[in-house]
């Protein structure tokens, strides 16, 4: 990006990823990785977003803190993000360790910071930009960062209008004209709470807004910080940024609001996660991975490009190295490397895919077990569903949450927000069917008859 009329110098910018804590409206999705390591559209992970932002951004020093089942996540990031010998840039994850002096984990948000500040200190920067690991969006940072130059600011928080219904989930700025932060409130549930944070309508014009909607302004989670704030705001026992280390800070300090009008979904509950990745495969999906302006980076796994046999596909998204044979996929993420076989039937379905193709060997081992290979078998019909990496799906299998009410605890799958989740490396056998609706309603009547024997 063009850096030459910024009122700050990127090269003194850190970036600061959380990783995020044990992500467990994820559950099952985080049973085995950390939230930010979940796949995201078909071949990124979740942390790819802020890393890819970050980088279009000009912020070019990044570190990435995690705690929780972060293996997967470190391959990922050490496998995608390398800047040659001649850079100062870095991707580096900062794991959660106990010490001589300190034996416990991460606290929160805050706490995971103050435990790292021993390894910021090692960089030369000016300005710390925290980010979410587990967030869906495209923002430019120098918006933020030039707003919180201009202003003289101590603390900027990026913030987006909210509608009433989404205010009670989140925290809620009120700004004053100069747009400096005079008053936060963590999830205000009552309407005599909410409504004095109501951002006037006659600061709509000067802050871009269209239309007349009733609009609160909510905290997206992403701070720029001075390097001296930072560390005398961390100087207690604190463990939250948006419960603690915030309200103090609007008291004693300069904080200003930077307002952000595109598109942000906070994917932390497997319903927000569905209808993201779902949203993708629209025409005019809400977050475009097709913008080269600003693209999305992810490791490059030099697969072949997918083969489609004969099969019927709408409204989907099929990533590299799938092969997919006289089915249908429609609305549907289809991950890499899937394998999908004849006469099966995917509709709103989130595959992730693999992380290898399965050898021969593998295959003929798992048929002597009468077990199917990796991948989806022949004649299945899924809907509504999130297939995790590796599972192992078997033929004239019925895989639909209609008829399961609440949440469901099953030894081959999980219910949760109305979504089957087969859990990664699941093996679904042959002739299974996973819902107690009428079959007669998703396939035809042999089919379902078939399924039942």
């Amino acid at each position: 990006p063009n850096t030459t009329k910024l009122p700050y110098n990127p090269d003194r910018v850190l970036g600061v990823i959380l990783g995020g804590g044990q992500g467990t409206r994820l559950f099952p999705l985080t049973r085995d990785r950390a939230k930010p390591a979940v796949p995201l559209g078909g071949k990124y992970r979740l942390v790819d977003i802020p890393i890819s932002n970050c980088i279009n951004s000009g912020v070019r020093r990044v570190f990435v803190l995690t705690q929780f089942l972060s293996a997967s996540l470190h391959r990922h990031v050490y496998g995608s993000f390398k800047f040659d010998h001649f850079s100062r840039g870095f991707v580096e994850i900062l794991a959660a360790e106990q010490t001589a002096t300190d034996t416990s984990w991460y606290q929160g948000t805050a706490d995971a910071v103050r435990k790292n500040l021993v390894h910021f200190r090692g960089v030369e920067f000016d300005y710390a930009l925290i980010l979410s690991g587990d967030q869906l969006y495209r923002m430019d940072y120098r918006d933020i960062l030039t707003t919180h130059v201009e202003n003289e600011a101590a603390l900027t928080i990026s913030t987006i209008p909210v509608a009433r219904k989404d205010a009670a989930g989140l925290g809620i700025m009120q700004i004053d004209p100069t747009r400096r932060i005079v008053r936060f409130v963590e999830k205000p549930k009552t309407p005599e709470v909410l409504d004095p944070l109501r951002l006037p309508r006659e600061s709509y014009g000067e802050l871009g807004i269209a239309g007349d909607e009733e609009l609160f302004l909510a905290s997206m989670g992403i701070y720029v910080f001075n390097r001296d704030t930072l560390y005398k705001l961390l100087e207690n026992n604190f463990t939250d940024f948006g419960k603690h280390i915030i309200p103090m800070a609007i008291e004693t300090e300069r904080v200003y609001s930077s307002v952000f009008q595109g598109y942000w979904e906070d994917v932390g509950t497997i319903r927000s996660y569905f209808e993201a990745n779902l949203d993708l495969v629209s025409e005019l999906p809400r977050f475009n991975f097709f913008d080269m302006t600003a693209p999305i980076y992810t490791r490059p796994r030099f697969l072949p490009a997918s083969k489609i046999n004969g099969a019927s596909i709408d409204h989907a998204i099929i990533a590299d190295g799938c092969i997919i044979n006289h089915c249908t996929v429609s609305h549907s993420v289809v991950g890499v490397r899937t394998k999908i076989d004849a006469g099966s039937y995917v509709y709103r379905t989130v595959i992730l895919g693999s992380d290898t193709y399965e050898p021969k060997e593998s295959i003929a081992a798992h048929a002597a077990r009468n077990e199917p290979p990796v991948g989806i078998g022949k004649a299945t019909h899924i809907e509504n569903a999130i297939v995790d990496k590796g599972a192992r799906i078997g033929d004239n299998c019925v895989i639909t949450p209609n008829g399961k009410k609440g949440d469901v605890d099953h030894n081959l799958y999980y219910v949760r927000d109305g979504i089957v989740i087969i859990p990664k490396n699941a093996v679904i056998p042959h002739l299974s069917l996973i819902h107690i609706s009428e079959p007669t309603r998703l396939l035809s009547i042999s089919y379902a008859v078939f399924c039942l024997k």
